[in-house]
């Protein structure tokens, strides 16, 4: 090729790869398993969320009690010396997330099914959270990503759907465990029980958390148009700041969201976080998801 042919070709290679830039979008992005304390935006790229609304996981599960290998150190927590988990209630028949944070262990499904157990604080009980898992439930083992246990049976078949809903979103959180067979049955994993997911599920905050501004707020939902509004309520009921953002999948699919919200308080306060979806037919807040918090001003 002649010196001119170079050239040309290198400039219509610059030219087209200059026009192959990423579109611009109104998507905040999924959310991250473990949402924020509300001090600030995280700066780590947040995981995906697929159809089943399965976020990435953060924390680790137990390892198989063969295994040679040493598990990882968990990174999450507020504090060093511990591991934050999140745990899978139920509310009005639907499942809803919340997180602990505990002493370090490498046991992490032990303590996850023993908090599962041990049931909603004073403040998610007051909201309607409840467990219907019973104490005792623990894995037998961990093999090639499955998790095997037994759950005990309940009477009413929709309570032991629950029941089995909560034992594998709380496990499947874990990144050595990727499904469950529950008493020698059949394999499950999340998406076997998406159904029972609200079309708006809220990761963080979670009830009774302190939040300062600007706040952080994150899940996953299956809603109109994929848009997912978010307004703030101080303790007088007062509406001090409302946002929006635009989940990764919507419209008959679920897809996690990040909204960012800010207000202004000259003190510390209870206050009310709704997410929720606009009606297409009226306009009014639909699906909607509350989460009562301590609004804190900014530091």
């Amino acid at each position: 090729m002649s010196p001119r042919g170079v050239v040309g070709a290198v400039l219509v290679a610059a030219l087209f790869v200059g026009g192959c830039g990423s579109p611009r979008s109104g998507a905040l992005g999924p959310a991250p398993t473990t949402a924020p304390s509300g001090t600030a935006p995280v700066t780590a790229a947040p995981s995906s969320a697929t159809s089943s609304g399965r976020p990435e996981p953060t924390p680790p599960a137990d390892p198989p009690a063969s295994s040679a290998t040493t598990p990882s150190t968990p990174t999450s927590g507020p504090a060093r010396g511990t591991v934050t988990v999140e745990l899978w209630f139920v509310r009005a028949g639907q499942l809803v997330p919340t997180r602990r944070s505990r002493p370090a262990t490498v046991a992490t499904s032990r303590l996850a099914l023993t908090e599962l157990a041990q049931g909603p604080t004073a403040a998610e009980a007051a909201v309607g959270l409840e467990t219907l898992v019973p104490a005792g439930v623990e894995v037998t083992r961990i093999t090639d990503g499955t998790a095997t246990l037994r759950v005990p049976s309940a009477d009413d078949p929709a309570a032991r759907r629950l029941r089995e809903a909560q034992v594998v979103w709380t496990l499947t959180q874990f990144p050595t465990v990727r499904q469950v067979r529950l008493d020698g049955a059949d394999l499950v994993d999340r998406a076997d029980y998406a159904d029972l997911l609200p079309p708006i599920v809220v990761t963080g905050p979670i009830v009774g958390e302190r939040v300062t501004t600007p706040l952080v707020v994150t899940g996953t939902a299956d809603v109109f148009e994929a848009t997912v509004s978010v307004r703030v309520l101080d303790a007088a009921g007062r509406e001090v700041a409302t946002g929006f953002g635009t989940a990764s999948c919507g419209s008959g699919c679920r897809g996690g969201y990040r909204v960012l919200v800010g207000w202004r308080t000259t003190r510390e306060q209870k206050g009310t976080i709704e997410v929720y979806e606009v009606s297409a037919r009226d306009g009014s807040r639909i699906n909607t998801t509350t989460v009562p918090v301590l609004l804190a001003p900014a530091a």
